[in-house]
This record gives C-alpha cells, structure tokens and sequence, in this order.
C-alpha cells in the first residue's frame, strides 16, 4: 500500500511539519483541524463559525482523498472552554448526524488563544 499526504495549503503544515490528512490502505485520517479560512488565513471570533469552518475544510480534504462526510467513523473534538460546546452541536450534527462516528470531546488549550475548537476526525474508504 502507499502513503498519500494531503494538503490544505496552510501555512502550519510546512512551517510544523505535517500534513491536513494522510490516505493509508482504506482509511483517511484527517489532522486536528481548526476554524481557519485558509484562503484568506483568518478565523472568526466564536466557536460556532469556527466550528462550521473547520468542517468545510475537513470535507475538502476528506474530498482529495475520495471520501465524504458520511465515511467518518472517528471523531474528536478539542475545546479550551467548556461552555462552547452545547453551541456547536447543531453544526455536528448537520455535518455528522448521517455518518454517527464514534466521537470524544477534550477540553485542552490549543495553540493559538483565537482557536475556540479543533477537530481531527477518521474516514474509511468504500471500495465498491
């Protein structure tokens, strides 16, 4: 099997030293990913937006990789404040509600004060 790296064009991949996900066999696992709108490298204030971001961009390299949002069957969420998480819920739910992954929620600092939630989700391939 081979390893294909995918990238999302963030600056951190290069200057860190990772990849946005990484397709092994069968399975895509996509890195934590955060609210950033890469296209202009801003983030929004709130958790809620942040979270509604980082999903399009886990969709488009779930996307690259041959994969939707309906094959992830592992999620963890990131939080630095408790109190942002009821909120998102709606936007999980629109975004996982068909897939149901298994799924975690830590409450942990992330790198940057401005990040109010990061996701890193798992993705299975359907081969037909």
């Amino acid at each position: 099997m081979t390893r294909r790296h995918i990238s999302s064009g963030s600056r951190f991949e290069a200057e860190i030293g990772y990849s946005r996900a990484v397709v092994d066999g069968d399975l895509v696992f996509v890195s934590g990913t955060t609210g950033y709108d890469y296209a202009s490298m801003t983030i929004a204030p709130d958790a809620v937006t942040q979270c509604e971001q980082a999903f399009r961009n886990i969709a488009a390299a779930l996307a690259e990789a041959g994969a939707t949002m309906d094959d992830v069957v592992r999620v963890v969420f990131y939080l630095p404040e408790r109190a942002d998480w009821p909120p998102c819920w709606p936007v999980v739910r629109r975004w996982l509600g068909t897939a149901r992954p298994a799924a975690t929620m830590l409450v942990a600092g992330l790198q940057d004060p401005a990040m109010r939630i990061e996701i890193e989700v798992t993705a299975r391939l359907r081969r037909e």
